[in-house]
């Protein structure tokens, strides 16, 4: 049975999705803050909604605080639609955003393609693209000269899809629909933003640059 957990501070809210997902199959855990969020968290949960605005820690400084120890999807509850938030979001290692007020039929649908999407097993294991480079697809995880780069899932996601067609030119429109799913359409910022995000960690970790950009178009990976 998948495990949800639900962060939010209206209680009534807390209620209403865990009767939701409840009865659609899945065991729910609630919080009604950041520091309750924390113990639940130990849990392993296979997905989060994280409200953003919250007493306390917001939403956007717990998912960041947390995201480099929790690879499940993390979906932020929000009102906020202006691009600078969704940037932030995204910079703070969250996955999406659900906009409130919303639909909970929409909402079960993004969190059953999540974790559809989360639960997929690759076919291939690892993959050496150089002396130092090694992505392994099985257990998700990028390593430069042993040492492992610590990756966000979307951030996995561009470097899997880039990856695994090399020479592909894939435009930035593309590439968010294709790796955020449900139709949505292409948000060109959000990939720059991820992009910028996987760059500055292979520069940290003194690894060369592996995603070309193709000015005009959008990104690619290196054929050779």
């Amino acid at each position: 049975m998948p495990k949800i957990l639900i962060v939010d501070d209206e209680a009534d809210l807390r209620k209403l999705l865990t009767d939701y997902f409840e009865i659609n199959g899945y065991f729910v855990m609630t919080a009604k803050d950041s520091r309750e969020a924390l113990r639940k968290v130990e849990q392993q949960p296979d997905l989060i909604l994280l409200d953003i605005n919250m007493p306390e820690q917001n939403g956007l400084q717990l998912c960041e605080n947390i995201r480099e120890f929790v690879t499940c999807p993390i979906l932020f509850l929000t009102a906020r639609i202006e691009d600078a938030d969704k940037i932030a979001g995204f910079r703070a290692g969250g996955d999406d955003y659900i906009l409130k007020p919303f639909s909970i039929l929409e909402l079960g649908a993004r969190v059953e393609a999540h974790m559809r999407r989360e639960q997929r097993i690759q076919s291939k294991s690892s993959v050496k693209f150089s002396d130092d480079l090694v992505i392994d697809y099985t257990a998700r995880e990028l390593y430069y000269r042993e040492r492992r780069i610590p990756l966000a899932k979307k951030e996995f996601d561009i470097i899997e899809l880039l990856s695994m067609h090399p020479g592909m030119v894939f435009e930035k429109e593309r590439m968010y629909e294709t790796i955020w799913g449900m139709d949505n359409q292409g948000d060109s910022s959000v990939i720059a933003e991820h992009i910028r995000r996987i760059r500055s960690k292979l520069k940290e970790y003194s690894c060369d640059n592996r995603i070309e950009t193709v000015w005009g178009v959008g990104y690619k990976w290196p054929s050779s």
